[in-house]
């Protein structure tokens, strides 16, 4: 069953829109105080516009945080970085720069976050997280072709 939760009902982190990598791509840089919040080398749902996407939670290089690499449209495109990364296109819908900060909301912690511009109101849609095993499972099979 799904719910609708409201982004005032769920813990938000403020993070920072940061450039990363060779070639300067837009990520979001968890807080090293929230990092226990977000499962690092995984894949989670994000919430983008009310569209739902997938950023995988990597190690930041240089240092220990944590960062959301993107917003794209599959799991496996996210894993890849393959495709389109969304997240530019919406921190220019929104008028988020780097170095600016950007809304995180927990909305299910190790699966289902939200982001959104600082004084917006977002609305979600919580489902019950696989269960482990259905997404080992699934990994496997992915990684089996």
């Amino acid at each position: 069953m799904a719910d609708r939760v409201s982004s005032d009902a769920v813990p938000t982190v403020r993070a920072t829109l940061v450039k990363h990598g060779a070639m300067d791509r837009l990520r979001v840089e968890i807080p090293g105080d929230e990092m226990d919040r977000f499962p690092a080398g995984d894949v989670v749902r994000v919430v983008v516009d009310g569209d739902t996407r997938h950023s995988e939670v990597k190690r930041h290089l240089t240092d220990d945080t944590y960062l959301l690499a993107g917003a794209f449209d599959t799991p496996d495109e996210a894993r890849e970085r393959a495709g389109e990364d969304r997240l530019a296109a919406w921190c220019e819908d929104v008028n988020r720069q780097p170095g600016g900060s950007v809304l995180v909301d927990v909305v299910e912690e190790g699966f289902l976050y939200g982001l959104r511009a600082p004084g917006a109101k977002s609305f979600y849609t919580a489902h019950e997280a696989p269960d482990e095993s259905l997404a080992d499972i699934a990994e496997s099979v992915d990684g089996a072709e």
